[in-house]
């Protein structure tokens, strides 16, 4: 069965470009919001090094999007993503590193890098 940000109209199929590369912070993240006949899907991009990872902009314990200003996605330290409505934390890799997200995890959202720039996986 599909997840829902799967099922969503709005979300961008694969080969989608995003943006430049150069456009996301090392570290640092980037948002995206798309529309489609009412609803929205909106992700987002963390780049730290090589690390580039995407992720379904929603916290798994609340459901609102994790950060309240645009593409700050990151702790001051880059070691986490944060989610800014209530404090939990996540590894780069999406797993709940603190409450009460522990045992959560954020949703993959597939992209890759095609020369300069990042593209829907």
């Amino acid at each position: 069965m599909a997840s829902s940000s799967e099922s969503n109209p709005a979300r961008p199929g694969a080969g989608v470009r995003l943006c430049a590369l150069a456009e996301i912070a090392d570290p640092g993240g980037k948002g995206f919001r798309f529309r489609d006949d009412g609803r929205i899907f909106a992700g987002f991009v963390v780049r730290k090094g090589e690390l580039l990872v995407g992720y379904v902009d929603s916290c798994p314990h609340a459901g609102w999007p994790l950060a309240t200003f645009d593409d700050r996605y990151l702790t001051r330290d880059a070691g986490h993503l944060l989610c800014t409505g209530h404090g939990a934390l996540f590894t780069l890799d999406g797993a709940g590193a603190s409450s009460p997200c522990l045992g959560l995890r954020l949703t993959s959202w597939p992209v890759e890098v095609r020369g300069e720039a990042v593209f829907t996986c």
